[in-house]
């Protein structure tokens, strides 16, 4: 148990203290309420993730006011409660938080519930016993579950990627990869919380981890588009999408539909064009397009991304038969691509090589 004396002593301590309280709170209220968005324009955050990341943050708030409490009355049971209230709305929050980035279906919250049930039960059995020592099966246990966490939203994205290729042409604010680094920074800082002796130094660390996981979560409930209208594909045909008695039968007329309606004419040069457009687009319904590409090999990211560069191709060579000057960002931009990394991506996963090299080697 952390020795308080000296910390509510230090005063530069105690107001960097209460600013992070501060900013947790405000950030909360805005996270929750604001119906704009200030960092992308143009995006509109999962509501889910709004909320379940304003709750991540009023719990950071709340955490600080229970340390405080602890501070001013530091015992065995206000240690273990604290300590224990910290596992719960951290691994809560954080598992929402994740579940509500995976768009493609709805995740319950409730089997994370009901796995913290050994920590409230050994927790308690330490509070009622006045013993920190029976806290060390829990710190064990809550170990394990941090683990088997990561490692579930590990494969989790990997199949959530996946579903975004099958059903989406730009995949730009959609992946969040990145995302597993808000997980790991949550999810250390509650290890460091629970398991390190605490100093002084130590906790002014926690305090600017605390500011850095607050400018990271604001970052990212607004940089994630919402992927919650028609444009979630079923995973499965409904009666009314039913072409043929058998759902197993892809329609010969498939491949012609799309080169008459997407490529002739130019439908694949459209932003944001989903699996769930091209598919009423071309006159069938998402299943049987989603089962064409998957039969051809492809992913329906890949046969529209391949479709841009094939186009970007045309016009790299007619600007050069024209001797117009251009850039291959603007070719990029009139080819369909909203930004140049998913271009630059597309172009080397078809091509092989990278943009500038296949420039270097059509001029020789």
């Amino acid at each position: 148990m952390m020795d308080v004396s000296s910390i509510t002593q230090d005063i530069f301590f105690v107001l960097l203290y209460g600013g992070v309280l501060a900013l947790e709170l405000l950030a909360a209220l805005y996270v929750l309420l604001r119906k704009g968005n200030a960092f992308v324009s143009g995006i509109e955050p999962p509501v889910r993730l709004r909320r379940w990341t304003a709750f991540f943050l009023a719990t950071l708030a709340l955490g600080h006011l229970y340390w405080i409490y602890f501070a001013l009355h530091p015992s065995a049971a206000t240690y273990i409660t604290a300590s224990l209230l910290d596992v719960l709305f951290i691994i809560i929050s954080v598992a929402g938080i994740m579940l509500a980035m995976l768009q493609d279906r709805k995740r319950h919250i409730w089997p994370v519930l009901v796995s913290l049930v050994p920590v409230v039960v050994w927790s308690v059995l330490g509070i009622v016993r006045k013993d920190i020592d029976l806290l060390r099966p829990a710190r064990i246990y809550v170990i394990l579950l941090v683990v088997l966490l990561t490692v579930y939203m590990v494969f989790a994205i990997r199949i959530y990627g996946r579903w975004l290729r099958d059903n989406f042409a730009d995949l730009e604010h959609k992946e969040f990869w990145q995302s597993i680094l808000v997980l790991a920074v949550l999810l250390l800082t509650l290890l460091f919380y629970g398991y390190t002796d605490s100093n002084i130094i130590f906790l002014y660390s926690i305090q600017a981890v605390n500011i850095l996981v607050v400018g990271l979560m604001m970052w990212r409930v607004e940089t994630l588009r919402s992927l919650d209208s028609s444009d979630t594909v079923a995973e499965e045909p409904s009666k009314d999408d039913m072409e043929t008695p058998s759902s197993n039968s892809v329609p010969d007329t498939i491949g012609p539909q799309l080169k008459k309606y997407c490529e002739d004419t130019l439908l694949f040069l459209q932003y944001d064009l989903t699996l769930a457009q091209l598919a009423q687009a071309i006159g069938t319904n998402r299943y049987y397009l989603s089962q064409y590409f998957s039969r051809q090999g492809l992913t329906y990211n890949a046969y529209i991304n391949g479709l841009r560069v094939e186009h970007f191709i045309r016009l790299y060579h007619r600007a050069v038969a024209g001797n117009r000057v251009f850039t291959a960002n603007q070719l990029s931009a009139e080819s369909g691509f909203h930004s140049y990394s998913t271009f630059s991506a597309a172009f080397k996963q078809k091509m092989g090589k990278t943009v500038t090299a296949w420039m270097i080697d059509a001029k020789e």
